[in-house]
């Protein structure tokens, strides 16, 4: 897409609460730019400087506006949720759980919320102050939107992932996005360093496993690539003026977890 042929893509992770946010970005080529650590005011002024961008949130963009209470809305949806029901949740949260991907409920006050909610309407806040638009607008160069990290690495793998802080779970996570061609380590290549000696010593060495954090940040960051490039292959979930989550690739009609997971 001509409009982001120059852009920066950036993901960011403000799910850690008061604890610094994780942010990633990547550039045309999905090589990356930065990945680390930063408060909320290093990562404003990083997404500041940036003349052409899109950048991805993890996190809803305000409390849920009561979409899913308004009978025309319930009436449209297929299954219709049972009388009483789901009144409460977001549209793009009921329609995720609708395909067996879970995702927290996001209460209807702002102050009922978790701090990483309210640390993430603040990012989008401040966006909008520097001029960042909602995605998708046909002319604005610098966008902003909406990524659950846990449903992004659902459609990518086609299974509900493991665990995201276990080991497995951050080697699954890592080897679902190098094979989407980002320039990072293959994760598999932790697999040679472990030996009969080091494990019964008990040295096991874990260089180039990315943590969760930036690993949320990096899967954000490639939707944001990817609705930028491929817009008629990303999802949107949701109602526009309540907020909609945008996955990377289509969805299956139910996830389930892999084996022995």
């Amino acid at each position: 897409m001509e409009l982001f042929a120059n852009s920066t893509f950036i993901g960011i992770d403000p799910t850690a609460g008061e604890k610094p946010y994780s942010y990633a970005a990547l550039d045309q080529d999905l090589r990356l730019i930065a990945l680390g650590l930063g408060s909320v005011d290093e990562v404003l002024a990083f997404t500041a400087g940036q003349r052409h961008a899109m950048v991805a949130i993890c996190s809803p963009r305000q409390p849920n506006q009561g979409i899913m209470a308004k009978r025309e809305i319930r009436q449209s949806l297929s299954p219709m949720p049972s009388s009483g029901r789901w009144m409460n949740f977001r549209l793009a949260d009921f329609l995720l759980r609708q395909h067996h991907i879970t995702i927290p409920q996001t209460p209807s006050k702002e102050d009922d919320c978790p701090q990483w909610m309210q640390n993430g309407f603040l990012l989008y806040r401040r966006l909008a102050e520097f001029g960042y638009s909602l995605f998708p607008h046909d002319q604005a160069e610098r966008q902003m939107l909406e990524v659950y990290p846990h449903a992004a690495f659902a459609v990518l793998l086609g299974v509900l992932p493991f665990q995201k802080n276990s080991m497995q779970g951050r080697i699954q996570r890592q080897l679902a996005l190098h094979e989407q061609n980002l320039h990072i380590q293959d994760p598999m290549r932790i697999f040679e360093e472990i030996t009969r000696h080091r494990l019964l010593k008990g040295v096991l060495t874990l260089d180039g496993l990315l943590s969760t954090g930036e690993l949320d940040a990096l899967v954000a960051a490639y939707t944001a690539w990817k609705a930028a490039n491929h817009p008629d292959q990303v999802i949107l979930l949701g109602d526009e003026e309540e907020g909609q989550i945008t996955l990377p690739a289509a969805l299956k009609e139910t996830y389930d977890a892999g084996v022995n997971s």
